[in-house]
């Protein structure tokens, strides 16, 4: 686990952005959106929260994350390259042909992924398996995940949140990144989320609701949290789909779509101006 000041996360979180576009442009491909959108979760999760050994990735001991929303993962392979868990430069082989870093999160090529992922809605239910296993091995160790709000439209997410409330699994929190897009369009008029505090608390589960562009928001929710018992946790984190980027922010256009030459240049200029603002 590290420890660093809500500012240093902050900064972190806006160079968490530029490695991402940098990746997907070298890429040609990928999905900006919802990776801009978590990049202030994923931050203060392995550079704060996590208890894990980039030495040691399939420790015993360590702390869970599924990132479940697995079209997200620029973001988490930015963030474990960071950490240490392979070298920065394997980031810019991306989605390449024998590369250890392809499209979605893979448990069998990249070292730190403690779940594959993609199918939305099946990462949490795995994350509940976790947690349960956790439970039975007498393990203090807590699971993380990361569900995009356009994935709570998956009924396997609803049966998943039945199964955590049933076995009462206080080691799981699940973070919703509710940037309320999604690759068709507005959640609402794809299939309307709401009233996604409630529904969550009718399963069982203690609910937050934060900004979650908000690093100390973050921070103290998860604290929250993590003191919970009895119960699984949700925390209903409100972003920007393309946050930091003017032409990205809230347009479902960019939900998987790579930036040009230009487009790359001109975001990466946004990213470094609000970087130095903040």
């Amino acid at each position: 686990m590290t420890t660093r000041s809500v500012t240093e996360l902050q900064d972190l979180a806006w160079e968490l952005r530029e490695t991402v576009l940098q990746m997907l442009h070298s890429a040609r491909s990928g999905h900006p959106g919802g990776s801009l959108s978590s990049a202030e979760i994923m931050t203060v999760l392995y550079f704060h929260v996590l208890n894990i050994k980039p030495e040691d990735p399939k420790w015993p001991e360590r702390d869970r994350f599924v990132m479940s929303k697995g079209h997200g993962c620029p973001t988490l392979y930015a963030a474990l390259a960071k950490r240490g868990f392979f070298p920065a430069e394997e980031l810019f082989k991306l989605r390449q042909n024998g590369s250890i870093l392809p499209g979605h999160p893979d448990m069998n090529k990249t070292p730190g992924i403690d779940m594959s992922t993609g199918s939305l809605g099946q990462g949490i239910s795995a994350a509940v398996g976790m947690a349960l296993g956790l439970k039975y091995q007498g393990l203090s160790s807590r699971v993380y995940a990361l569900l995009g709000c356009g994935e709570l439209q998956e009924g396997q997410v609803w049966e998943a949140a039945m199964a955590a409330a049933h076995y009462k699994l206080d080691n799981l929190i699940a973070i919703i990144d509710y940037n309320r897009l999604q690759i068709d369009g507005t959640n609402a008029e794809v299939m309307e989320v709401e009233p996604l505090a409630d529904k969550w608390r009718a399963f069982g589960w203690h609910v937050q609701e934060i900004d979650g562009h908000n690093v100390q928001a973050i921070l103290d929710s998860i604290e929250q949290a993590q003191k919970v018992q009895g119960q699984p946790a949700v925390i209903i984190a409100r972003t920007v789909k393309g946050k930091g980027v003017s032409f990205m922010e809230n347009q479902a256009g960019w939900h998987g779509k790579a930036p040009n030459d230009e487009e790359l240049k001109q975001a990466l200029a946004e990213l470094r101006q609000r970087r130095m603002q903040q």
